[in-house]
């Protein structure tokens, strides 16, 4: 019996986990996008060639801009819009869902103005609680070319057994874990970090440098998501650690090249204008909002948010950081 996907969204990330879903002869895939001839040029191309080049869409994957074909009699739905277009984007659905139906939170970010993370949009756009958490080191070009990756899925243990059953390939790894709160800030914050690691190579500070922002800056998410109901262990896992380390390091990290050309000296209007959604430039508000109010000690996060909300030079951000006063490492 065919299992059948909904995947909202045709970026990279969706469009990878379409690629992956498909390669299993007993799903059926279908791959929706916002933009009626953006669908068109997937369909006719069978490539989302400006984000996964030389990736083909297998043809037994549906490509659609109609909200009603890309969900009718769906088994899972699987979301994969960036936060900042999340909730106009559910808005489409809300009419055609069915409420026993799972969702797959593919979303790493933090909506600004509700701090609402990207399952609670879910949860309150489509009235369900069914909803599981998809994150951890998964940059979309390597999962859509069979590269070996491992992930963690956040969900109750029913709920999480079928995400393993269903994404799991010899090549595509889930792990399963209960802190769902924990796992979706993870994500959410190691993009953060992500633009600091970027500066820091523009900078060309060095590997001394980086390595001690990951670990300070991994103190940092911890110590948030902690004050926010998380699990520190979580932190140390894939959705954590795992997540952080490839955002850091990879060419592929949007956020690190946001930092990265900002460290380089480009003009910070340049730098945000895309072409790419950088999660981490909408969640440092998000993020700040709630460590001014709260007293949350986060630095490194702070000082991202000044970089790319009040023009802070990237030097002047670090220069800051490094002339705090000295503290006892686990303080």
């Amino acid at each position: 019996m065919q299992t059948t996907f909904a995947v909202l969204g045709s970026g990279g990330w969706g469009t990878a986990v379409a690629v992956l879903l498909a390669q299993k002869s007993a799903h059926r895939v279908r791959l929706w996008s916002a933009h009626p001839e953006r669908a068109e040029q997937l369909r006719q191309s069978r490539e989302n060639a400006r984000l996964l080049p030389g990736v083909r869409i297998p043809d037994s994957v549906q490509i659609t801009a109609d909200a009603a074909e890309a969900v009718d009699s769906a088994d899972c739905w699987v979301t994969a819009v960036p936060t900042a277009y999340l909730r106009d984007a559910l808005g489409r659905f809300a009419a055609v869902r069915t409420a026993d139906v799972p969702v797959v939170s593919l979303t790493k970010g933090l909506e600004i103005g509700t701090f609402r993370r990207p399952s609670e949009i879910i949860s309150e756009l489509l009235k369900t609680e069914y909803v599981a958490v998809l994150s951890g080191p998964s940059h979309a070009e390597e999962v859509a070319r069979g590269r070996p990756t491992s992930v963690v899925v956040a969900a109750d243990g029913g709920l999480a057994e079928r995400v393993q059953r269903w994404f799991g390939t010899d090549r595509f790894r889930v792990y399963s874990n209960n802190d769902l709160v924990g796992v979706e800030l993870a994500g959410a914050l190691k993009n953060v970090i992500g633009i600091a690691a970027g500066v820091c190579d523009g900078l060309d500070f060095g590997d001394n440098a980086k390595a001690a922002l990951l670990t300070r800056g991994l103190v940092e998410m911890t110590r948030f998501g902690v004050a926010h109901g998380a699990e520190p262990a979580t932190f140390h896992g894939l959705a954590g650690t795992g997540d952080l380390i490839t955002t850091c390091f990879s060419p592929h990290g949007r956020n690190r090249r946001v930092g990265y050309r900002l460290g380089r000296g480009e003009p910070l209007a340049d730098v945000l204008a895309g072409p790419q959604i950088a999660e981490g430039v909408f969640t440092s508000r998000s993020v700040f909002e709630r460590t001014s109010k709260s007293g949350i000690d986060a630095p490194i996060m702070t000082g991202v948010y000044q970089v790319l909300h009040e023009g802070k030079p990237p030097l002047s951000a670090v220069q800051d950081l490094m002339t705090r006063s000295q503290k006892h490492e686990r303080g």
